[in-house]
């Protein structure tokens, strides 16, 4: 079918038929050669939804007040030093996993997709571990923590190094040409996806998410609580976005999806686990904020199996149950009351699409 305009002398013939195969040539990957950034008509309506609730989400760190966490930090008598500690472990971690999350999301997993509207989302995706790592700046240079003490923890405490080298290892592997017309480079970065968005970001760092939260809810580090809140706010949206990929290229490359492979991906979850354990009995080597290593590693059975189970594999502890189900309310954060100031600020536009599921924690 073709529709024909006629300005003046000139004649324009649009063939739709052209315009509709360039639309079913969008693919995850291996899809249509373009660098245009053509977003319509959009294919994977998701990844444009998904963009616009990322973006209706966006906050600044130095928007958060610091001040009574800088007074709780220089108050001897205030914090236990277990409480000190988890705050040092969140920072020493953190301050380096965000940014290897956004380096693979900008460097292997956007490069290597071909639709443009998963690119925008991406790239989203990436933005936001910038602000992220920005926050972890704001929190050192706020309570005045030497950075190269947070350096030290991230080469030098063995459970951060372990874990960090766990998800770089697999992000290493892919940064060479690939040949995605293959079933086995297909898998590699599939793994990739499920990697780092249900092993670490989905994982990995709800350990110190929680503790954190523990700490926050008992009034101990507003401002650092307030932007953990707000960070796994974020987290759930990346945690759907490469769980959304990761579906999308399982249906498009279903020969890729063999018992051998699943069982890779679940050895791969069962290993993240078992560094995570190792790494939160580090942050807790004793009992704090309430809560014991063991109920976060109850916690970190639970959330797993979420994870597998959102990208159709089976759970390792089946009855696992949430020994936290207050941190799905610690989420509601679309409005909050300034701590200082009493005003209300309000970081979500109206045009987001929705707020944080507890499916989610």
């Amino acid at each position: 079918m073709e529709k024909t305009y006629k300005i003046g002398e000139k004649v324009f013939v649009l063939d739709e038929a052209k315009a509709v195969e360039a639309y079913e040539g969008k693919q995850v990957i291996n899809g249509r050669d373009t660098m245009a950034f053509n977003l319509l008509p959009l294919k994977y309506q998701w990844a444009y939804d998904l963009y616009r609730k990322m973006k209706a989400n966006h906050w600044e760190p130095e928007d958060i007040p610091m001040q009574k966490d800088v007074e709780q930090w220089k108050n001897q008598f205030e914090l236990s030093e277990s409480e000190r500690w988890i705050i040092m472990m969140g920072i020493g971690y953190f301050s380096a996993a965000e940014g290897i999350v956004g380096d693979n999301i900008q460097h292997v997993i956007r490069e290597l997709v071909t639709a443009p509207e998963l690119k925008l989302v991406l790239g989203r995706h990436a933005h936001e571990e910038n602000i992220h790592a920005d926050s972890l700046l704001y929190m050192i240079s706020s309570l005045g923590i030497n950075p190269h003490e947070c350096e030290a923890m991230f080469e030098q405490v063995e459970t951060i190094h372990r874990k960090n080298d766990f998800v770089t290892k697999v992000s290493k592997s892919l940064r060479r040409d690939m040949d995605l017309t293959q079933a086995s480079e297909k898998q590699e970065f599939a793994k990739n996806v499920f990697v780092f968005g249900q092993c670490m970001e989905g994982t990995q760092f709800y350990g110190l998410f929680g503790m954190i939260l523990s700490l926050y809810r008992q009034n101990k580090f507003p401002g650092i609580g307030q932007m953990f809140r707000y960070t796994l706010r974020d987290e759930s949206n990346h945690i759907e976005n490469l769980r959304n990929l990761f579906r999308a290229l399982i249906d498009e490359n279903p020969e890729i999806w063999t018992p051998d492979f699943q069982k890779e991906l679940t050895d791969l979850m069962i290993e993240a686990v078992e560094l995570e354990k190792e790494f939160i009995k580090d942050c807790l080597p004793v009992n704090s904020v309430g809560l014991s290593a063991e109920e976060f590693c109850l916690y970190i059975d639970y959330i797993a199996d979420r994870r597998l189970n959102g990208v159709g594999l089976e759970p390792l502890n089946p009855s696992a149950t949430n020994p936290f189900p207050w941190l799905a309310e610690m989420m509601d954060v679309k409005k909050e009351q300034n701590f200082f100031e009493g005003r209300v600020t309000e970081y979500q536009k109206a045009s987001s699409l929705g707020e944080v599921s507890d499916d989610e924690l």
